[in-house]
């Protein structure tokens, strides 16, 4: 799967680094923790939406994966450090931006078995993501800065192994060189600064760039394309940004200054 390669090249650099840095490692069920996060994030997601591919169309995948916010914001005061406050405002907000994602992206409901199943899947993909979010952000926050190369090696080591496995298991093996689409190339440096964002935002704010993607494509399209748009295009689009804007802009704490059973003493 194409997929575990940047997840691969993060893990050795990281690894690297965290080497010559001479970073603490993860160990015992702290290590277990990054392991089960690494996965949550980036493996499990895309084993899910793999499966899920032709059964269901990217419009709806979109629309449903807006919903990782609201995971977020339930997951976060048990796997991170919200607070009751924190968790209403925010469910509002990302509530808000889920109606607008409705509005702008239609959502049709599966007309047979393999779709319901298929629908499932994505649903529990964006509650992975929202889980593997808010378990990162305490690992990481938890721990000395420099730990943060350790974290990303194991985390991003971990779910390029499950990847490999599950590709190696179950595709179909050709002796061809991998296809690897030019966009790819984005995804290293995509994937270093959503590990560097982990001690710098919740992860209900990390979470929002699932509906941020969206609005800036539609707005792009729009900026280009100049296609005829509807008024419930546009409050559809008004809400997606009135609801991501609180989320990102919103009075928050930040991760360091939350605090955590989980607190880990390194040196």
């Amino acid at each position: 799967m194409i997929q575990a390669i940047p997840l691969a090249l993060l893990a050795i650099l990281a690894a690297v680094a965290a080497f010559v840095r001479k970073a603490p490692w993860p160990r015992g069920s702290v290590l277990r923790s990054t392991v089960l996060a690494g996965i949550g994030l980036f493996a499990a997601p895309s084993l899910l939406i793999e499966i899920a591919k032709g059964n269901i169309d990217d419009i709806t995948r979109v629309t449903l994966f807006s919903l990782t916010p609201v995971f977020a914001v339930v997951f976060e005061p048990y796997l991170g450090s919200g607070s009751t406050s924190q968790q209403r405002s925010g469910l509002t907000a990302s509530l808000i931006a889920v109606c607008g994602t409705l509005l702008v992206f239609p959502f049709s409901f599966p007309q047979s078995g393999a779709a319901a199943l298929a629908l499932s899947g994505i649903l529990a993909a964006a509650a992975s993501v929202a889980a593997a979010n808010c378990l990162s952000v305490r690992l990481v926050c938890d721990q000395a800065p420099r730990s943060l190369l350790s974290f990303a090696a194991v985390a991003a080591g971990s779910a390029a192994v499950a990847l490999g496995a599950w590709s190696a298991v179950f595709e179909r093996r050709t002796w061809s060189s991998p296809r690897i689409d030019p966009w790819t190339a984005l995804d290293l440096p995509a994937l270093v600064l959503l590990f560097w964002l982990m001690r710098r935002m919740t992860a209900v704010r990390m979470t929002t760039r699932f509906l941020l993607a969206p609005l800036l494509a539609n707005l792009v399209g729009l900026a280009f394309l100049h296609p005829g748009v509807q008024a419930r295009g546009w409050l559809g689009l008004s809400l997606i940004a009135a609801g991501s804007g609180w989320l990102l802009l919103g009075p928050e704490d930040t991760p360091e200054e939350a605090s955590s059973p989980l607190r880990i003493n390194q040196p």
